[in-house]
């Protein structure tokens, strides 16, 4: 009985050397492939090239249109804050100016 779970040991830790060197050969043979790619004449090299911007008259045409689209925003914002502060000083002025007709003009007629 004790020589059978001894067997079935070895055998396992048999299977498991097995299995590490299978491993350790295939990561062996996958290491020599890429060397040979690395050092292999036929890779595909292909040349670098600088980068070319933009047409520069182009680029300054776009930041110019920005430019006036920002500043047309402003502009606007500015108009439409003065509408806004000249009607609310209107309709303070013209809510001031009721109150105190109520409140000293306007005669109270008893019947």
């Amino acid at each position: 009985m004790k020589s059978e779970g001894v067997d079935a040991k070895r055998l396992v830790a048999r299977h498991r050397h097995n299995e590490r060197e299978l491993r350790q050969r295939q990561v062996d043979i996958r290491i020599r492939e890429m060397e040979a790619d690395i050092h292999s004449n036929n890779t595909p090299i292909s040349k670098t090239v600088k980068h070319q911007p933009e047409n520069s008259r182009k680029l300054l045409t776009k930041k110019v249109i920005l430019a006036g689209k920002l500043v047309a925003i402003g502009v606007a914002a500015l108009v439409a804050v003065k509408i806004a502060s000249i009607v609310a000083g209107i309709i303070i002025v013209t809510a001031l100016t009721w109150i105190s007709y109520k409140l000293f003009f306007d005669s109270k007629k008893k019947p």
